[in-house]
């Protein structure tokens, strides 16, 4: 055990409740993974309470737990629903509020149980030879559906229980493939598919309402429960699946199917004439429209969705605010049915807008706040869920005008209390093509104007992404700062919140807008911040932000005392057939590599090793099939070959994150450590 490891878990310790009186100080990576996270709130029908998932550190299992709590609209002290120590997650409200649902594993599987609100024990409701995920309730709250995997030619759950059951007791381990997916993501593939059952919540027999579909839904491995709806009725459930056989792997048209809740007949898809993404279906109040999200262009993940209203069920369909350039995230709609919220990265933010659905027109209702997300109605207030780059998620209510804001959760204030965390602000400057970028700063922690500090210089991944006024778990600038450096974090070209066409200036080329804005960008801090130090500064970045870093090292390779590289692109040809997602590549480089090689070898790091020279740190976990371990495995090896000063940190039970809370402590106790090494003591930077 590492010494800074023995001070994050003694950190543990102190930010148990009762230790509020301690000495002020900086954070350790181990607050960071003991703070308690808020998640998936739900408004009573009343209005008057909401329901959410709490989840917290257990360091002795190297998980996280979590269990169901409630608070008051109107604020208050948060009430425990549920202490079992198996997981609670995935509340949903009986329509009179008079039971609360939710998953848990307390009985060795995940299942569906219920709580009396008036009180009593929770009671089994579902007893599936599979785990249950995505609890949903039918309008009337008879019915409920949830998500469970199955094997496609299966008729009945039973059959893949027996079948997983056949496997593991066969000797034989190999597994064949006639086609793609073989792995995907974190997994790998064994036949078996995401299908949405439904069942009274009376019991009775489960129905597949996707029974003989070879696809997924909600779609894998991101997909929620925001992609299915019960149909107004009860007696249909809209989905969103992907149903493209053997073109899966290079396809994004993900369409919305009607599915009877009997299972009567095979799902009809709505979404024919679409040949891109289609996904969110959300009702209105009345019942008499379907709004949902909806992209333009096939075969592109980052394109914009569009709001798109069909007068239900066959009426026509029309797109709602058709100018606004940002993508919604998800739709609410208003208690009369006029209007629809929804929330969109927006110059650094998640901000919260009102749709008119009469005009398209657009408002503001929260913005520069950080990020909203889960708003929810609540009477005459929205409820909702706020993080930012100095406050952990909490819940927070507003009025529908977006005045009167008021936080109603504190869940984490003992534990921030004892902590300094850094100030940060957002600038702007002229990056490429004289276009406005945008970057955010944060202050060292015990910031001294009379000092000056090494940078930390994070590279966000995507690479349509952002690194914005977010609370982040990994990659929180909060964990340099502590540390005694500056952060600079910079969005570049291809990044999401600043419109479409910002967004698209990455495609086919990743290692030229971006680096200029990064060099541009680095270039603007030290200038506008002179306790800033220049001399010293690392560069860190995971996924693209990871092939960033390697892009750099041959590309600007004189400019940082260091490198940190996780889960990044080393070879493109090598991640072209290696990886899963082939509409990821094909559409950013110009279609397959045996299409156009040019295109992927444009900004091909391989190429540029002859150039390496800066210290670097590799990271990689071996369940990571997005970036597949061979590409840190390459990385490393140039590195070692080239003689650059170099380590490597191997996960073999992580994927594209790194998720268990000692391993998180690890990955930071060793990035920090790298820093260390490279960049002097920030205590020894002085003017």
């Amino acid at each position: 055990m590492t010494p800074r490891t023995i001070v994050n878990l003694l950190a543990v310790a102190l930010l148990a409740p009762g230790f509020a009186e301690a000495q002020l100080r900086t954070m350790t990576p181990g607050d960071l993974v003991s703070l308690d996270r808020v998640s998936d709130p739900q408004v009573s029908p009343d209005g008057r309470q909401v329901a959410f998932t709490l989840s917290a550190v257990d360091l002795e299992a190297d998980r996280r737990r979590t269990d169901i709590w409630v608070v008051g609209v109107a604020g208050g002290e948060p009430r425990r629903l549920t202490s079992h120590p198996a997981g609670d997650f995935n509340p949903r409200w009986s329509p009179n509020g008079a039971q609360l649902y939710f998953l848990s594993t307390r009985s060795g599987s995940s299942q569906v149980w219920r709580l009396d609100m008036a009180g009593g024990e929770a009671t089994q409701v579902t007893d599936l030879p599979l785990d249950a995920a995505n609890l949903t309730l039918s309008p009337d709250g008879s019915h409920l559906a949830v998500s469970v995997e199955v094997f496609v030619d299966c008729a009945t759950l039973a059959c893949t229980a027996e079948r997983l059951d056949g496997s593991e007791a066969d000797a034989a381990t190999g597994r064949v493939y006639d086609g793609l997916f073989v792995r995907h993501w974190d997994t790998w593939e064994d036949g078996r598919r995401s299908h949405i059952v439904v069942m009274s919540v009376g019991g009775g027999t489960p129905v597949d309402v996707m029974a003989g579909v070879d696809g997924d839904s909600p779609s894998v491995p991101f997909g929620g429960a925001e992609e299915f709806a019960f149909a107004p009725d009860g007696r249909a459930v809209v989905l969103t699946a992907r149903v493209v056989g053997a073109g899966e792997p290079w396809s994004t048209n993900f369409d919305l199917w009607l599915a009877p809740t009997d299972g009567s007949h095979l799902p009809r898809k709505l979404t024919d004439d679409n040949a891109a993404w289609d996904t969110a279906p959300v009702f209105s109040p009345d019942g008499e429209t379907l709004a949902y999200l909806a992209m333009d262009r096939s075969g592109f993940e980052a394109d914009r969705f569009r709001i798109m209203l069909r007068h239900w069920p066959d009426g026509p369909t029309r797109m709602l605010a058709s100018d606004w350039d940002r993508s919604p995230g998800g739709l609410l709609w208003t208690a009369d049915g006029r209007t629809l919220y929804a929330t969109a990265q927006n110059v650094g933010h998640v901000s919260l807008f009102a749709i008119d659905v009469a005009s398209g027109a657009v408002t503001t209702v929260l913005d520069d706040l950080g990020y909203v997300g889960s708003p929810a109605i609540a009477g005459e207030r929205l409820v909702f869920g706020l993080d930012n780059l100095t406050l952990p998620v909490e819940l927070f209510t507003v009025r529908h005008d977006g005045s009167d804001l008021r936080q109603i959760t504190r869940v984490n204030e003992e534990r921030l209390a004892v902590l300094t965390l850094g100030d940060h602000e957002q600038f702007s400057f002229a990056g490429a093509a004289g276009d406005t970028v945008y970057a955010q700063i944060v202050k060292p922690a015990d910031f001294d104007a009379g000092r000056t500090y090494p940078v930390a210089f994070l590279i966000h991944g995507g690479p349509q992404g952002s690194f914005g006024n977010h609370f982040h778990y990994r990659w929180n600038p909060q964990s340099y700062a502590a540390a005694g450096y500056a952060v600079v974090m910079v969005d570049f070209h291809g990044s999401v919140g600043y419109g479409q066409d910002f967004t698209d200036a990455i495609t086919g080329d990743w290692g030229g807008k971006p680096l200029e804005d990064l060099q541009k960008g680095l270039a603007a801090a030290l200038n506008r911040y002179d306790w800033m130090d220049g001399d010293n500064v690392c560069a860190l970045g995971a996924s693209y932000g990871g092939y960033m870093v390697n892009w750099i090292a041959g590309n600007w390779p004189d400019r940082f005392r260091c490198l940190v590289n996780h889960d990044g692109v080393f070879d493109m040809r090598s991640m072209y057939y290696s990886t899963e997602e082939l509409w990821f590549p094909e559409w950013e480089h110009g279609g397959p590599y045996y299409a156009n090689p040019e295109g992927h070898e444009r900004h091909n790091p391989v190429q540029h090793v002859a150039n390496w020279s800066t210290p670097m740190l590799v990271i990689h976990g071996q369940e990571d099939h997005r970036v597949p371990l061979e590409q840190g495995l390459g990385t490393f090896n140039a590195l070692q070959r080239r003689g650059i000063p170099s380590r490597f940190l191997y996960f073999p039970d992580e994927s594209h994150w790194v998720l268990k809370p000692h391993n998180s402590m690890q990955w930071h106790d060793t990035v920090l450590g790298w820093l260390d090494t490279w960049l002097p003591d920030a205590d020894a930077s002085t003017p």
